[in-house]
Formats: structure tokens, sequence, C-alpha cells
């Protein structure tokens, strides 16, 4: 059943500006939304629905593509939407939304909550819905996240929303599992027989999975201060990654037997001890440093809204191991961090080795051949073999064979967004996060935070901003091996990285 209406709580803040509306032009230009369907925007702030078209066709010609833009469908996609005041914290107000919503939609509307709101009103939202009779069998909540901020808080939200809706009407959202190449890491692996029966710890050494950013926290010291990389990145985006990584192959993909795989990841993490949480998670702030051109970055601590004495981590590098038959002695990294020296997320599996050393090498120790799997910024795959050099002996070097999207006959990848909205209108859930996910990864999580807490002798390491962390992160990898260089890794990189 398609819902009708899409109700925006928070419809006025950036979220909304920056990611929603121009998602859900990307559908309405694609004719993926159905006639009659409408988006109300509501929120505290006292604007017309005029007014807040104004705003949306503003947001639209300053976030899309100047390639998506155009005049006339942003005239016609803009009479889809409307603003109504309402204050989320009163069961009045809400109540008075109800019956705008049934104004304007002419029958009974089926509709489609989206949380784009602080995480305080999770709580508080769903039950005012009830209380105002707003929720049937047709209505879908959509919740951003955090989910919670530690395994208590992520256990009672999880009781709050399943009080109001059921586990099917709940669409815990990760615009990470949107991106066309976070998908595609299941079409290499399950569709590729050249890779699946390699997928194991008898051919792979290790995998990193790394994601950083060239910038700061952009004026969110407020939030961030409440976040940091931990709960920001790790916790959801970067195990989502690892469990794509390492999840055993679904019976069928549907939203079931996909999401059945992946709690069954995370229930396979090997727990850390407190001994192992101190030598193997090493988390970071970045601090004052000054950039080629003499020009000065300021610390996360002179930041606007952040404690001058915060211990929030700006950084997080860690070993993660899985408890099961396929991947047992296979260590995963994961590194996440801002102020890096660029922009980029990717994926390096690393294959073991060949046993015994036939031919020479420029290197003493050649690379180990490599499947990179980058979903920004430029998604794509690369495969990294080694082939002999033309001349005399048999002497090798390592070549990329790269695919990227962009080089895909003008097919477009995609916007993460457009197509998790899209599959919530339609129901289809499988891109989603499920309660007992989200419980599974807090389990797993949660130790760290609390021997954080509590153990004041855990360093928080300093590390210049632009650099790639802490130095002591690369204590972290097992041997004489180090963490990849992004920057190196595919051949158009130059263009991204400034070093």
């Amino acid at each position: 059943m398609k819902s009708n209406i899409m109700v925006i709580f928070g419809g006025s803040g950036d979220l909304a500006k920056r990611k929603l509306i121009p998602a859900l032009y990307m559908l309405h230009k694609k004719s993926l939304l159905e006639q009659s369907f409408k988006i109300v925007a509501t929120g505290r702030s006292e604007i017309s629905s005029e007014s807040y078209r104004s705003i949306a066709a503003e947001a639209l010609s300053q976030y899309l593509k100047k390639s998506d833009y155009d005049e006339k469908v942003v005239g016609s996609f803009l009479n889809r939407l409307f603003y109504k005041i309402s204050d989320p914290e009163s069961v009045i107000d809400v109540k008075s939304l109800g019956e705008f919503l049934d104004k304007i939609s002419g029958n009974e509307p089926k509709v489609l909550y989206y949380l784009a709101t602080p995480p305080s009103l999770y709580e508080i939202i769903p039950g005012n819905l009830k209380s105002a009779g707003m929720v049937s069998s047709s209505s879908r909540i959509i919740v951003e996240k955090p989910f919670g901020y530690d395994l208590d808080s992520a256990i009672r939200m999880n009781d709050i929303l399943r009080s109001v809706f059921s586990e099917k009407q709940i669409f815990r959202i990760d615009h990470f599992l949107g991106k066309e190449t976070v998908q595609n890491i299941l079409a290499l692996r399950f569709a590729n027989g050249i890779f699946e029966p390699l997928w194991n710890r008898n051919y792979i050494d290790r995998v990193e999975i790394t994601a950083v950013e060239n910038m700061g926290i952009e004026g969110r010291g407020g939030f961030y201060e409440n976040t940091g990389a931990l709960r920001d990145m790790v916790q959801n985006h970067l195990v989502q990654l690892l469990a794509l990584v390492a999840m055993e192959p679904p019976i069928a993909f549907n939203e079931k037997e996909f999401r059945n795989e992946i709690v069954k990841v995370y229930r396979s993490l090997k727990p850390l001890s407190k001994k192992e949480i101190e030598k193997n998670v090493i988390r970071g702030q970045y601090v004052e440093s000054f950039l080629k051109g003499g020009e000065r970055v300021s610390s996360y601590r002179e930041e606007k809204s952040v404690n001058p004495s915060s211990t929030t981590e700006t950084f997080l590098a860690m070993k993660v191991n899985i408890s099961n038959w396929r991947w047992d002695g296979v260590p995963f990294y994961i590194r996440t961090g801002k102020q890096m020296p660029t922009k980029v997320t990717e994926i390096i599996i690393h294959f073991k080795p060949t046993p015994h050393k036939l031919f020479s090498s420029r290197n003493e120790s050649p690379e180990q051949n490599q499947l990179i799997i980058r979903l920004q910024p430029n998604e794509g795959a690369v495969l990294k073999f080694d082939v002999k050099i033309p001349g005399s002996g048999f002497e090798i070097k390592q070549v990329p064979m790269e695919f990227t999207y962009d080089k895909l006959g003008g097919v477009q990848s995609g916007d993460a967004y457009s197509r998790l909205i899209e599959d919530c209108l339609n129901g289809e859930s499988a891109l989603f996060t499920r309660s007992d996910a989200v419980e599974a990864s807090w389990i797993y999580f949660d130790p760290i935070l609390k021997s954080w807490k509590l153990n004041e002798k855990i360093p928080l390491y300093g590390y210049p901003a632009g650099t790639w962390g802490p130095e002591e992160s690369e204590i972290i990898i097992e041997g004489q091996k180090h963490w990849s260089n992004p920057c190196k890794n595919l051949t158009d990189t130059d263009k991204y990285c400034e070093l």
C-alpha cells in the first residue's frame, strides 16, 4: 500500500532543505510519485505554504546538480508542497495537523511521517501521533540516526516506537545503504564466481573500512559534543558496511532474509575486553595546524559551542574481530575522522599473498592483491593485481583495473535519499535497520563508551588538522603493515587529494 502524503517534522530544518526536498524532487522528476502525492512540512517556524515553497525553490537551486535542475519541473513539484505550523510536543497542535492532512488529502490519508528533528523528539512525536489518533495500519515512520546514544537509550527508543507502530511500519534510515556502491558490494560478492570462493579466512588477510572528511564539524558543535565519531559514524554507518562485507549469502534478497544475515554478523562481533579497548580502540581529536599556504586551521576545542576542555573524539580507529567460521582470525580495521587530507569512504579487501615468491619486484615486499570498493567521492571499484614489466627478466609491478559509475554509459548512480524514500513509500524495508540490529550493534559498542567514561587513563590523542590522525592508530595494524593511503588507491584520486 503506497503512501499518498509525506509529513516532514522539522520541515524547515537543514536536513529537509539539503537532502529531503531535493530527493523528493528527483522522485517527482522521474515520475515516481503518484499524481495525488503531497508533501507537508511542519514545524514551529511561523511561515505560510507559499513562503515555504519559496524556501524549497531556493534549496533546490542550491543543492541540486545543475544537470538535474529544470525550472518547469521545479514549478510542478512545488505544487505538491504545503507547510503547517505545529509544535510536535503539543498533542493539540498534532491533532490540528491531522485535520489539515484530512483536508488536503480528499480521502483517508496514508501517511509517511519523517522525523527530521533533534533525537530528543523521537521519544515524544510517536506518542503524540497516537494520542491524536493519527496512526493507522497504513501509516509509516522514518527515523534518522542516531538510533539511541547507548544501549539503554536504544532499547527505550525501540520500545516507544513499537508501542505506536509495528516493526513493519518503522523505517530506520541510514543513507549509506542507499548508495549504489554499497548495494554493489552484494553484487560483487554474490554474483561473481571469481570472488565468492575467495571471500573467507583462507584467502583474505584483512579488511580496511575508511570514512574520513577533509572538513571540521561545520558549526555543529552543539550536536557533535554530544555525539562524537563513534556514535556519528562507527556504530551505524561503518558497522553496516562491515556487515555487508562479512555477511553470509541470504537465502533470497528480501527484507527478512537479508536483515537476518546482518543481525547474525552483529551478534558474531567478538566482545572487547577492557584491555582490548585500551589497546585496539584509538581515539583522537584534531588540534590546530597550518596548511601549505600558511592558512591556520583551528582546533576542535576552538569550534563554536564546543567545551574548551572537550574530550569528544573526532577520530576513531579500531580493530574488530568476528567469531564465526568464515572470518575467525581475519581482522577488520575501521577508521573515521574529521579534518583529514581528503574526503573519502572506501573498503579495501587485502588478499593473502601467494605462498611462494617466484618473481622479483621493485619492492622487497610487494603489495598484496586488493579489491577496493569506493563509496565516495567517485563511486566505483578497483582490483589491484600483479603483471610482468615489459623487457628482460621477470620483474613484477602491481596495476589497477578500475570501474567507476561515471563511466557507465551515462547511467547515473542515483541519490541515496531518493532511493530509500522511494522504498519506504512502497513499503520495502530491506535497506532499513531493524530494531534487533540496532540493539545488537549497541551491545558491542556500548562497553567502549563506558570504558571512556570510567577510565580517565585511556588517552585522547591530538592530531594536526589535515593529517591522517594520531600516529598511535598505526599500532593496531598487525605485523609490519599499515593503513592504506586512500589518495593512492584509484587512478583518478589526484583531483580529490591535495597532498
